[in-house]
This record gives C-alpha cells, structure tokens and sequence, in this order.
C-alpha cells in the first residue's frame, strides 16, 4: 500500500507540473525571445501566434512591414504608401505560402468524407490532361500520390519562376519532364502536384480553389481576415517580402498571384491563423461543428514518405530518429514526442508552423525577410517553453549552423571562379549567339547582344544581362539582382553553328 501510494502520490505531482499554468513572466521572457530572434536574423517584421489546449496562448506582431526607403533602385513595391511603412500587428496579412499546402488537403478529406473521392483513385479519372513521362506512371498516380511528394518528377518550380502560363498547359507539358526517380520509390518536392490537388477540387465542387477553400474553412472558423490569394486583400495592413542583395536588406516588389495557388496562395494573420491551428490540433473540429471525421483527419497526419534529412539543414542540428512526410505535413520525432510541421516560402515572404499533438500545443510564424530560419528557432522554442521544459538557444545554433553553410556556399562560389579559365574568347562573334531558342518543355528564350554581353529573355518573365565568362558561357547577376547569378552556355553543331542553349538547366534548341 505504501508504495502504491507513493507511486500515485508521484504520478500526481507529475500531472500538476505537466498542467501548471502559464505564468506572466514565462509570456514576458518568450516574448523577449522572440525580439531576440527577429534581431538576431535581421528580420524586418515578424508575427507569431502559440495555441494551447483549444485557446491562444500568445500573438504579436513585431518589427515593421516595410523597411523605410529600402526598395531595390530601378523597383517599386507597389501600392507603397506611407502607411505601409509601419509596426506589424496580430491583423497585419503575411503569406502563409506552402503551409497553404494543408488546408488544401482539409479541402480533399472534406470530399473524401463527402464519398465523393478516395485518397487512391487515380488521378486520371479526374484530371485526364495530367500526363507523366512513363505512361504507366499516368495509369497509377493516385490523390495521394499528388500529396506525398513521391510521383518520380523533380521540381518544376519553373512553370512560374521562368514561365507564365495556366496550370492546364503546366499539366499538359508535364508529360515531357524526365522522371528524377522511380515512381514511389523517393521524395521530392513539387508543387505543381498540388495545383493539380486544387483543379481536382474545383472540378468536384463546381467552384474556383479560391470560393472553395473560403466557403468550407474560412467562413466555418471565422476567419474573416484570411484571403485565398493576395489579389483579394482590401487594405493596407500587410507586409512587404524583403531580402538580403550584397548584405543589404531590400524591398523587393510582390511576385504575381500564381496560378497554382493551391500550393501556396494564402494570407492570414497572426489573429486569424490561430483559428486554423487550434481547429487542427483538435481533430478538425471548430465551435459549432467540424472540418473532417475523425478517420479522415488521423489519416491526414498518418506519416506515409520517407523524407531525407537534408531537405532542412535544421535536421543536422535535431538528429530526429525519423523523418516523414504526410498529407500536407512533415513529422519527426523530438525527445519523445511526435512533431507535425510545416514551412512556407515566397520570394521575400516566410512561415512556418508546428503541432506537439500530445501536448495541443501549435505554433504560427511569419516573417518578411527571404529565407530567414529563425522561424525554425521559434518553432523549437515553443515546444520546449510552453511543453517540454528547457532552456535551450535554439536561435544562436541555427544561426551558427546557417551562417556556417553560407561560408561553405560562398566559398563554392570561389572555388567555381577559381576553375575559370582566363582569358578565353567565344567561339564565334557575339552577333552569332542571338536569336531565339525553344523547348516544347521550357517555352522560349530569346538572346540579343548588349554591347559586349548577351541579354537573355526567358518566357517575358527572367531576364538576364551577362559577361562572356569562358568559351561559349557567360555567367553573371539576373537583371533583379534577388533571383541570383544566372549562367548560360552554348553548344555548337558539328557544322559549328550554334545548337542549343543551356540557361540555368533549362536547354533551349536553336530555332531555324
């Protein structure tokens, strides 16, 4: 009996721990973390939100939503107004970006418990223009397959970063890129998959992704302060994307609402996105009914891919026992717990949000300033803060391990620049180069000579101005300096015409 009772007594005092409520000074000093983490990453403006057990626990904005007089010379951001140039709050709009990618899945559970879909139909039934390389890929490729990241097609980021064009021709044209793997057999990310996932959605509700999703979660959640795609945003209080050219910190203009907005077209608020994350940590449901049945949302985060652990640097610092994938998710375990995440990035934009299931603990962030990983502290942070204990500076580790693979990338840069060979000329006069090239695949690219360079134009959407750099290849700045270093190379037919261009993996063949 004595043991017993020293067992409950044990058991008892562990349970009070594990529900003391959250102090002031526990708010105050994560609160304090947060400024620490936006300074620390040079981050213009940030917002968070913490849900714990079905209610906000924290949200704030912080910093600002533009950087004063910080526009990329030559740009505007557009619409700028001095009431852009201002404080971020709980209702300023950020993008949520590919943690869209979820509430897209909610769309689809909400159709497979209609009877409407199962997760393994195949796609064509519904989507017969989505053709694959292999015709027996197009033949197997099921709903769930769109979801998982794993149909053996590598990234095709370049149907909206190098073209403009419908997501019908992207589906269409899919059939010419060369599967990366074999079906099932890996991951890679891909997010034409899920603008398939939305026109799948639109052609069983009658209506655009966009009423689609606003209908069925954001009226039923309350989320009056959330919109499907930019374009639909009535007023000022939102932010600006930012990134880092030449160690300066720059207002960079919106990119185009895209056409696959289904994988990442979203904007919420630190206020409204709180109602998301509380109606996900409780199985779908929300005051006054729920999203999903119970089997549909438990299959939604049922880990299902393989992910490898390069696909976030973080991992080096986590070491997780096992990283997966599930529908719309990525999970791994942390000391003991299951971790259901998710990232979002747009040029200039961030987010990310996180769950401890086990504690109905969740976390939203976002920030405006390109790639910047602190998001990825602030996610562990809160884990750790309002769960599982610990005092842990996950901010200055993955600052140290991101500032360290920026040496190692800067100094792949100069080890490239050292392989040059100097003093080179093209093979044939500059003249020769221009003209215009196509790709059934990768559209058209039209090459004119400027001076002593050759300005490439992809699509009327890239461009590039570059110096000859060795032999037929010239390398140097895209024209907006924030999409990097571009390179370009010729080849030439034996009859020492020019063949083909190759511009930053996308070859072209000369047009007659």
């Amino acid at each position: 009996m004595t043991r017993l009772y020293c067992l409950l007594f044990v058991l008892t005092t562990v349970s009070a721990v594990a529900q003391k409520p959250i102090s002031p000074k526990q708010i105050q000093e994560f609160d304090a973390y947060v400024e620490h983490v936006r300074q620390q990453w040079d981050i213009p403006g940030l917002a968070i939100t913490v849900v714990k057990d079905g209610r906000v626990l924290f949200a704030k904005g912080y910093g600002v939503r533009e950087l004063s007089g910080a526009s990329v010379p030559g740009t505007s951001a557009s619409g700028t107004t001095p009431a852009n140039v201002g404080p971020v709050d709980t209702q300023t709009l950020f993008a949520c970006a590919s943690t869209t990618k979820a509430m897209t899945v909610t769309l689809l559970g909400m159709l497979v418990d209609a009877g409407k879909l199962r997760w393994d139909d195949p796609v064509y039934q519904y989507l017969p223009e989505l053709q694959f390389y292999e015709p027996y890929v197009t033949r197997q490729v099921t709903i769930r397959d769109l979801l998982l990241h794993n149909t053996g097609v590598g990234g095709t980021d370049f149907f909206t970063s190098a073209m403009d064009i419908p997501a019908s021709d992207m589906f269409r044209r899919m059939v010419l890129v060369r599967p990366s793997y074999s079906f099932r057999s890996g991951y890679v990310y891909q997010n034409t998959m899920y603008s398939a996932a939305g026109r799948i959605i639109e052609r069983l509700t009658g209506k655009t992704w966009a009423e689609t999703i606003q209908a069925r979660i954001f009226q039923p959640l309350g989320m009056t302060r959330t919109v499907p795609k930019r374009g639909y945003i009535k007023d000022d209080n939102l932010t600006r994307p930012h990134v880092r050219i030449n160690d300066t910190i720059r207002v960079i203009p919106y990119g185009p609402d895209s056409e696959i907005g289904s994988a990442g077209a979203v904007w919420s608020s630190a206020d409204d996105i709180g109602k998301w994350v509380i109606c996900m940590l409780d199985s779908g449901k929300y005051a006054g009914g729920r999203l999903l049945k119970p089997a549909t949302w438990t299959e939604i985060f049922r880990p299902q891919t393989m992910v490898p652990d390069d696909e976030y640097a973080t991992m080096q610092v986590l070491k997780p026992n096992w990283f997966t994938y599930s529908l719309g998710w990525y999970q791994h375990d942390y000391r003991g717990h299951k971790v259901n995440f998710h990232t979002g990035s747009l040029a200039g934009l961030t987010a990310i949000t996180g769950q401890l299931p086990d504690e109905k603990l969740g976390v939203f962030v976002f920030g405006n300033l390109d790639h910047a990983e602190g998001r990825h502290a602030l996610l562990y942070k809160t884990l750790d803060w309002f769960a599982l204990g610990g005092n842990r500076d996950w901010s200055s580790e993955f600052k140290n391990l991101y500032d360290g693979l920026a040496v190692q990338s800067r100094k792949a840069r100069q080890a490239l620049e050292a392989r040059r060979v100097a003093n080179t000329k093209t093979t044939l006069p500059l003249s020769a180069y221009a003209g215009t090239y196509t790709s059934p695949l990768y559209g058209e690219a039209t090459v004119t000579v400027t001076g002593d360079r050759l300005a490439f134009n992809l699509n009327n959407v890239l461009t590039a101005t570059l110096p000859h750099w060795q032999y037929d290849t010239f390398r140097g700045s895209y024209d907006k300096a924030w999409n990097g270093t571009a390179m370009a190379q010729f080849t030439l037919s034996p009859a020492g015409t020019v063949q083909t261009l190759l511009f930053d993996g996308l070859l072209f063949q000369r047009k007659l």
